[in-house]
């Protein structure tokens, strides 16, 4: 049975789940550590402070700490290139290409830059024609003449 916690059991407790959270990098116990921490803080002003109101401290600065950080993290917008990170096809939606080879069947080629990429439309178009580039779905850009 739990009697007596000291602020060092806090501090113990916070360097475990910092030295666990950078092995895992979940970016949540860095969270539940500054808890642990606070808790040990507050336990070593108030030595006589009971364990349960200590874990008390801890659970609250704990949840409080986890929601500012998510409440501050979503107030960011992301950035351009994090909004198209992984999915590189998005950053030539809207972007007007000439094809080098004919769309036949809906289906064909797009160079672009120093690739190229498959091209889906709904009607065959020839080499030469302007296109837009309105979506893409994988691998594959979504075009339309111009």
């Amino acid at each position: 049975m739990i009697t007596h916690i000291i602020f060092w059991h806090w501090w113990i407790l916070a360097a475990i789940l910092l030295v666990l959270e950078l092995l895992s990098m979940t970016f949540y116990l860095l969270w539940i550590a500054i808890g642990a921490g606070v808790a040990g803080g507050i336990a070593l002003l108030f030595p006589e402070l009971s364990w349960q109101w200590q874990c008390l401290i801890f659970a609250v600065w704990s949840v409080l700490s986890v929601y500012l950080w998510s409440r501050h993290n979503k107030s960011k917008p992301l950035s351009q290139a994090q909004q198209t990170l992984n999915r590189r096809g998005t950053q030539y939606l809207g972007q007007i290409f000439t094809l080098d080879a004919p769309i036949v069947n809906g289906q064909g080629k797009l160079k672009v830059a120093d690739g190229e990429w498959l091209a889906r439309a709904e009607q065959d178009l020839a080499a030469g024609t302007t296109v837009k580039v309105i979506g893409c779905e994988g691998i594959t850009l979504i075009v339309v003449a111009c």
